[in-house]
């Protein structure tokens, strides 16, 4: 993924690209300190440019498909992957016929493959510095495996003696 991973709505974003620098989009210039996940535009503005009425995009926030940020006052205002959202959300209702249940379980389950590859991306970056580290000299055993020290205790009982 790009930059600006660190931002708390990068996790929510899911995979839909952000418009901006594309042939199709027909979003104003964002100012120099905003990106992507910046909520800069309030909500009749962000209505225009995604195609919707006003009152569509607070339908939306209230069920919970698209829930952009909120300015001091308490008003809305989408960014750029909001809008990019919206238009995902109505392209999914009115080209695929998929209802709002459905598109909203599409961006869930889009976010949470989302969130899976990037967790596999780390595994696999801290597998390789383990085996670098293992390939690098004869370490034992315990300096390659990180131990678990848990307070558990294990009874054993003895079973039925075999008779041979």
């Amino acid at each position: 993924m790009s930059g600006g991973e660190d931002t708390p709505r990068a996790a929510e974003r899911g995979p839909w690209p952000a418009p901006l620098g594309s042939a199709s989009s027909s979003l104003p210039a964002l100012p120099s300190w905003a990106d992507e996940d910046t909520p800069v535009f309030v909500i009749s503005i962000a209505a225009q440019i995604a195609g919707m009425h006003a009152q569509t995009l607070r339908s939306y926030d209230r069920i919970g498909l698209v829930s952009p940020g909120r300015a001091s006052g308490g008003g809305r205002r989408y960014s750029v992957r909001d809008i990019a959202l919206l238009r995902e959300v109505q392209r999914l209702s009115q080209e695929d016929g998929v209802n709002l249940a459905g598109i909203k379980r599409i961006i869930e389950l889009e976010r949470e493959v989302g969130a899976l590859t990037d967790r596999l991306a780390e595994v696999t970056e801290e597998l390789a510095r383990w085996r670098a580290a293992a390939e690098q000299g004869g370490a034992s055993r315990s300096d390659r495996l990180p131990a678990r020290r848990t307070q558990s205790v294990v009874v054993w009982q003895p079973g039925p003696r075999r008779r041979e």
